[in-house]
């Protein structure tokens, strides 16, 4: 269960209207390394990690949920000021013609959220280090999305998120060990 509090986890501000840039951004909204898909891919896991680390996974979900908020208010404050020509010359005339400017779970590209980006293997080593994959691509992808940006107020909520992939990967690095002692006490498959 969970307990929602009414604000963001790190305040995000935005200095202009870009909605060439919410484009970019909405990678980490929609995407196959974004927050949505290791959110469900960490709630999923769950149930197939050993108690030692269960409890890693849920808090990291839990997260990554609030980071998908941050992405959301982050994309709406760019683009909710954009004229219909702004958004089409942002190549987001396909998104304003079937969304106007309301969120859609969708890759930078355009291609719908797919069930297919949430891996689960039922092997706790396995599926730790593809989290740790997806925490370092979502990481680099923010990293890539400062790189391009120019509004100083959005990347410092950007920063913040991308910091928050560093210190979620190296959770689960910690977790690798912790199944890989607890393996040599007993068996615990």
């Amino acid at each position: 269960m969970w307990f929602y509090e009414k604000k963001l986890q790190y305040p995000v501000r935005v200095s202009t209207c870009n909605p060439t840039l919410a484009k970019y951004l909405i990678e980490q909204y929609g995407g196959a390394d974004g927050e949505l898909a290791a959110a469900l891919r960490y709630m999923n896991q769950r149930y197939t990690i050993p108690d030692p680390v269960v409890g890693l996974l849920n808090d990291i979900a839990t997260e990554e949920l609030s980071h998908l908020e941050m992405i959301a208010t982050m994309v709406y404050k760019l683009t909710k000021d954009a004229t219909p020509q702004q958004m089409r010359d942002a190549g987001l005339g396909d998104h304003y013609a079937n969304h106007d400017s309301a969120l859609f779970y969708h890759n930078a590209a355009g291609v719908p959220f797919t069930a297919s980006y949430i891996q689960a293997k039922g092997d706790p080593i396995a599926d730790l280090y593809e989290d740790i994959a997806a925490e370092e691509k979502a990481r680099a992808t923010y990293q890539w999305i400062i790189n391009m940006s120019d509004d100083p107020d959005l990347n410092d909520g950007l920063r913040f998120l991308r910091e928050r992939e560093i210190v979620h990967s190296q959770r689960f690095r910690e977790a690798v060990e912790i199944i890989i002692e607890d393996r040599g006490k007993k068996t615990i498959f």
